[in-house]
C-alpha cells in the first residue's frame, strides 16, 4: 500500500466505510469517467440540497443512500466504488457502509461540502455529489454504459476540424507538473513519428532521471544513435550496450578511458558478435585492463593471431579464456609452453585439449586439476579404454551421467549405462545420436510427456536432412519427434504428419515453428493453446482467415476474437466486439481500422488499463480528444505516443518548465470538458 494509499484509507475509515479486502479495484473504468457527468457544464442535478438547511449533513447522507439504493449503485453485498474528489481521483477503492457512517461529514473540504463520486461494481450506476454555489448538487447516472455512448459519439462528432485550434492552445501553456513532463518524455520516445531532432532532445536527461527503456529498443535514425555514442555521460552512453551498433560507433564506445566502462560495454555486446574494425580488435587485444582482454576471446571474429597472442598473455585469467580457442592455432611449442603452465587452470584447460584426440589415459585424468575439469574429459574428450571402463563403473552417478554423454564411447559401454540404475544416467544414453529405435527403446526411460522440454541439439543439427526429418518423425520415441516438429521447414509428408500427430507438443512445436505448418493444425493451436506464441500464429501465412465469422459467437474469448479476423467481417461486427466482456478482443476491435472514431473514444474509458492505452495511441483520435488526455496523469504518455502529435508540440512539451502543483481532480475535470 502507497502513502497515499493509507492516507485515503484512513479518510474513508473515518467517514465510517469498511474496506473490502485491500479495498484495491484492478479493473474498473478510470474515476475520471464517473466523475465527468457530475462536473459537465451541461449537468443537471438529480437532486439539490440548499446549503442552509437546517440539518444539512444529515440531510446529505440520508439522501445519498437513498439515490444510491434507487439507482443500484449499493451491490448485494452492500459493496460499492468510491473516489474522493480531493484525493486525486486517481482511484476507486471498494467498500461497504459501516454502523456509523458520516460521508458528507468527513468527505470534502469540510463537514456538509462533499465532494466525492460512487459507482456500482458492475460500472453500470454512478452517484456523484459536489457542491455548486448554495446547493449541494446529487448527479445520478445509470444506466452509466449508454451514458459513456452517447458521450462518446458526441465527442466524435464535434472534434472535426479543430485540430491546430486545439494544438495552439497546448503551446500557450508554458508549465507543467513534474508527473506530467516524465510521462511526455516516456511517450516521445516511444512515438513513432517523432523526428530526429525530438529524439536527440530525450538523450538529454537530468539528474535523477533515467532513459526511456522505450529509447532502447527502438528503431532510430542513424543521428541519434551517433549523438547517443557521443554523450557526455556514461549512464547515457551505457544503454548503447544493448543496440546493435556499426563498426565506427563501437569503436568510439571503446575509446572511453575508463577500463571499467569498456568492460561493460565488451561484455554486453560481445556474444552477439558485433561488427568490429581490425583496428577495435587491436586495441582491445592490448588493453592494460585483464578483463577487457578475456572477455575479447569471447567475440566469434576474433583474428586468430590476436587469439595466439592472448593464449601467452601475461594475466593466467586472460590463458585460461583464450587456450580453448587459440589451440588449433598455436605452434607445438606454445602447446607444450601451456601443458606446463604455472598456472593449475590453464593447465588444465591445455591438458584436456591436449587429449582432444589422442585418448586420455587414467594417469593424466588424475592429475587434472579439479572435478569441474574431470567432468568434462569425462563428457567430451577420447578416453582410453581403462579409463572409460573406470568411470562407466564409478560410484558417483554424475561421473556416470557425464561419461553417457561422450561422443566417443565405445558400444558395449553404452549398452552397460543404458541398464544403469540411475534414471538420469540412463536418459543420457537415450538421447544419444547414434542408437538405433531398438537400442533407444532398451535404455529403459521413464519419460513424463508434461515434463519440460528442450529439443536434441543433434536434431536440430538435422534439420536440412529430409531423410532424417522423416526418421524421426516416424520415430516412436515423442521426444525425437518434438525434435523434429522444431524445424523451420520441413517436407510436405512430414509435416503433415506431424500435424496428426498424437501427442499435442508436437502439434504445438510444429505451429510455432515450421512454414509448412498446416491451416488446420494452425486454428487448432490457435483456439487451444493460451501461449504467448499464440498470437504470432494468426501472422502465419497458411493461418486461414477466410471462414472466421462462424465463431463470432462462441463461448470461449480466444475464438470468438478470431472472427475479427476474417476480411468479410461487417463493421457491426467489429462494433459489437468492441463491447464484449473479454478484454483482449476489445483490444482487437481498437485495433481495426473498421472501428469508428465514437467507439475508439469510448474505449478511452475502458475497464482495463491496456485497452486504454491503445486508444489513447490510437493516430484517429480527435486532436481535441488528444489534448486532454495529454493532461490526465493516466493517459499522458499514451497521448504523447500518439503519432499524430505535431512536432511543434513534441518540442513544446519538452520545453515546459516545471511546476510544482500536482493536478488534482477539479484541474483534470476541467480539461475533460
Amino acid at each position: 500500500m502507497t502513502d497515499d494509499h493509507a492516507e485515503l484509507h484512513e479518510l474513508l475509515r473515518h467517514a465510517g466505510l469498511e474496506l473490502v479486502g485491500t479495498g484495491q479495484v484492478p479493473d474498473a473504468r478510470p474515476p475520471m469517467t464517473a466523475w465527468r457527468p457530475v462536473i459537465a457544464a451541461s449537468t443537471e442535478p438529480t437532486l439539490a440540497v440548499p446549503d442552509d438547511h437546517a440539518d444539512l449533513v444529515a440531510e446529505l447522507n440520508r439522501q445519498w443512500h437513498r439515490l444510491a439504493v434507487d439507482h443500484g449503485v449499493l451491490d448485494a453485498d452492500g459493496e460499492f466504488l468510491i473516489s474522493v474528489g480531493n484525493q486525486g481521483c486517481v482511484c476507486w477503492t471498494r467498500v461497504r457502509l459501516g454502523e456509523q457512517w458520516n460521508l458528507a461529514g468527513h468527505l470534502g473540504p469540510r463537514p456538509g461540502q462533499p465532494e466525492f463520486v460512487t459507482m456500482s461494481p458492475d460500472g453500470e450506476s454512478v452517484l456523484g455529489v459536489t457542491c455548486e454555489e448554495y446547493e449541494v448538487w446529487f448527479v445520478a447516472v445509470a444506466p452509466f454504459g449508454e451514458w459513456l455512448e452517447a458521450w462518446a459519439r458526441a465527442r466524435a462528432s464535434e472534434s472535426s476540424g479543430d485540430g491546430q485550434s486545439c494544438w495552439d492552445i497546448v503551446l500557450r501553456r508554458k508549465t507543467a507538473p513534474v508527473r506530467l513532463r516524465g510521462a511526455w518524455r516516456e511517450g516521445l520516445a516511444a512515438n513513432t513519428a517523432a523526428p530526429a531532432a525530438v529524439l536527440r532532445r530525450l538523450l538529454d536527461i537530468g539528474p535523477e532521471d533515467r532513459l526511456s527503456y522505450r529509447l532502447k529498443y527502438r528503431e532510430l535514425p542513424e543521428e541519434v544513435v551517433t549523438a547517443w555514442v557521443a554523450h557526455p555521460e556514461w549512464r547515457v552512453r551505457v544503454e548503447l550496450a544493448e543496440r546493435s551498433l556499426s563498426a565506427e560507433q563501437s569503436a568510439a564506445l571503446f575509446r572511453d578511458p575508463d577500463p571499467r566502462h569498456r568492460w561493460a560495454f565488451l561484455t554486453s555486446m560481445v556474444y552477439r558478435h558485433p561488427a568490429f574494425s581490425a583496428a577495435t580488435f587491436a586495441q582491445l587485444a592490448s588493453d592494460p585492463s585483464s578483463r577487457v582482454r578475456a572477455e575479447l576471446v569471447m567475440h566469434r571474429d576474433i583474428p586468430a593471431h590476436h587469439l595466439t597472442a592472448l593464449a601467452a598473455d601475461p594475466d593466467p585469467q586472460v590463458r585460461k579464456a583464450a587456450v580453448p580457442r587459440a589451440w588449433t592455432h598455436l605452434t607445438p611449442s606454445a602447446r607444450t609452453a601451456l601443458l606446463a603452465d604455472p598456472d593449475t587452470g590453464v593447465r588444465g584447460e591445455a591438458m584436456l585439449l591436449h587429449h582432444g584426440s589422442a585418448p586420455l589415459p587414467p594417469a593424466d585424468y588424475a592429475a587434472l586439476p579439479g572435478d569441474a575439469f574431470r567432468y568434462r574429459a569425462a563428457r567430451t574428450f577420447v578416453l582410453a579404454r581403462e579409463l572409460a571402463e573406470e568411470l562407466a563403473h564409478a560410484t558417483d552417478p554424475a561421473l556416470r551421467g557425464a561419461v553417457a554423454q561422450n561422443p566417443h564411447l565405445d558400444a558395449d559401454l553404452v549398452t552397460l549405462l543404458g541398464q544403469d540404475p540411475e534414471p538420469r544416467v540412463r536418459w543420457w544414453v537415450y538421447v544419444r545420436p547414434e542408437l538405433t529405435e531398438a537400442e533407444r527403446s532398451r535404455a529403459a526411460v521413464e519419460f513424463d510427456p508434461s515434463n519440460h522440454f528442450r529439443p536434441f541439439e543433434w536434431v536440430r543439427d538435422l534439420h536440412d536432412d529430409e531423410d532424417a526429418m522423416r526418421r524421426c518423425a516416424t520415430s516412436a520415441h515423442v521426444v525425437l519427434r518434438r525434435s523434429a516438429a522444431c524445424a523451420p521447414n520441413l517436407p510436405a509428408d512430414v509435416a503433415d504428419l506431424l500435424a496428426h500427430d498424437e501427442d499435442w507438443l508436437v502439434r504445438l512445436f510444429l505451429a510455432e515453428h515450421c512454414a509448412q505448418a498446416p491451416a488446420d493444425l494452425l486454428l487448432e493451436m490457435v483456439r487451444t493453446w493460451n501461449g504467448y506464441s499464440a498470437a504470432r500464429m494468426t501472422d502465419h501465412p497458411n493461418f486461414p482467415r477466410q471462414g472466421l465469422l462462424r465463431f463470432a459467437d462462441d463461448l470461449d474469448p480466444r475464438t470468438r476474437g478470431l472472427a475479427l479476423l476474417d476480411p468479410e467481417a461487417p463493421p457491426e461486427l467489429v462494433e459489437r466486439l468492441s463491447r464484449d466482456p473479454d478484454w483482449g478482443i476489445r483490444r482487437s476491435a481498437l485495433r481495426d481500422a473498421r472501428l469508428s472514431v465514437a467507439s475508439l473514444i469510448r474505449l478511452l474509458d475502458d475497464s482495463h488499463h491496456v485497452v486504454r492505452a491503445a486508444a489513447a495511441a490510437d493516430p484517429r483520435l480527435p486532436a481535441r480528444v488528444l489534448v486532454t488526455l495529454l493532461y490526465d496523469r493516466a493517459t499522458a504518455a499514451e497521448a504523447a505516443a500518439n503519432p499524430t502529435v505535431p512536432e511543434t508540440v513534441m518540442h513544446h512539451l519538452l520545453d515546459r518548465a516545471p511546476q510544482a502543483a500536482k493536478i488534482d481532480g477539479g484541474s483534470t475535470g476541467a480539461a475533460l470538458q
